[in-house]
């Protein structure tokens, strides 16, 4: 395919599967065609197709009109597409690694991961290496002089914010960085790399016999969280637009600025609505310095 759209469907099979923990899976899909794949940022989002039901093969064709040939088919017929993070790309290797968060057999991503043998085959929507404009598809882009960074995730997001981590580990002067990321259990706890600075805080669902639900801990970190003041933060603009979480995706870009704070929430949209409001309302916080995403709904679907 030419390099005139940024993004292009790749053919690839399973070439590998490794259990992180008893929550996260990662994946390493092989394809010749991935050496033309690119990455552009740690939170990259990619659209990966699964078989259906009955065992129907996804067969979307590599052109830039393939997601109106995807809608053209009616629901109950089109294969199950999914949105994923690039964790690794070799593409010299023509191999990519995908984190995927296992939730049982309760969704066709979670339970192809769970029953996939090596050489299965799927497709993935992903940047192509030849495009040569913006193509989109991620959100960390913080300032070139940013000192103070908030992640807030879920597992969901985990595989986005290491990356972020492991991206400011390897800069020769890392931001102050305040780090809380929300898991399952303990053991879902991931081995991450520490540089000065790094303040990291793994918030346990499932602890001392207390299950805490979907979001609350993110929501609980964000109030103790050591945020800038407003006149640090810059001009204050608190009004902020309604959002329906249960219809509506919420997802706030961050803007460039010249504040050195710089703040990326990621996870369940109900809970990053609320710490929307008060980072915003309560706080005060430039909305341009926030990057404030719901990937998911809990009781919702969204492809």
């Amino acid at each position: 395919m030419s390099g005139n759209s940024p993004y292009r469907i790749f053919d690839v099979t399973l070439a590998a599967k490794r259990l992180l923990s008893p929550h996260m899976m990662r994946l390493t899909f092989a394809g010749a065609d991935v050496t033309d794949m690119a990455t552009h940022a740690p939170d990259q989002r990619i659209k990966l197709f699964f078989p259906r039901a009955d065992g129907q093969l996804p067969s979307l064709p590599d052109s830039p009109d393939w997601y109106d040939i995807y809608r053209s088919v009616p629901p109950s017929e089109r294969v199950p597409m999914r949105t994923y993070t690039i964790r690794h790309l070799r593409a010299a290797r023509g191999e990519v690694d995908v984190d995927f968060v296992l939730h049982g057999e309760t969704g066709p991503a979670s339970k192809w991961a769970l029953n996939a043998d090596i050489g299965d085959f799927i497709q993935i929507c992903a940047p192509g290496r030849r495009f040569e404009g913006e193509c989109g598809g991620y959100e960390w882009k913080p300032p070139a002089d940013v000192g103070q960074v908030l992640l807030i995730a879920d597992e969901t997001a985990l595989p986005a914010a290491a990356g972020i981590i492991e991206m400011m580990a390897s800069w020769p002067a890392p931001p102050a960085t305040q780090a809380f990321l929300e898991v399952p259990e303990r053991a879902d706890r991931l081995d991450l790399p520490h540089f000065d600075g790094l303040d990291l805080h793994w918030l346990v669902r499932d602890a001392e016999g207390r299950q805490a639900g979907f979001g609350e801990l993110m929501v609980q970190a964000a109030g103790r969280a050591r945020l800038p003041t407003t006149a640090a933060a810059g001009p204050a603009d608190t009004a902020l637009a309604d959002v329906d979480i249960d219809q509506d995706v919420l997802w706030d870009r961050a803007e460039q600025t010249d504040s050195p704070f710089y703040g990326w929430v990621a996870g369940e949209t109900g809970a990053v609505s609320q710490i929307r409001q008060f980072l915003i309302k309560d706080k005060a916080i430039d909305r341009r310095q926030l990057n404030l995403m719901g990937y998911w709904r809990q009781g919702r679907i969204r492809e």
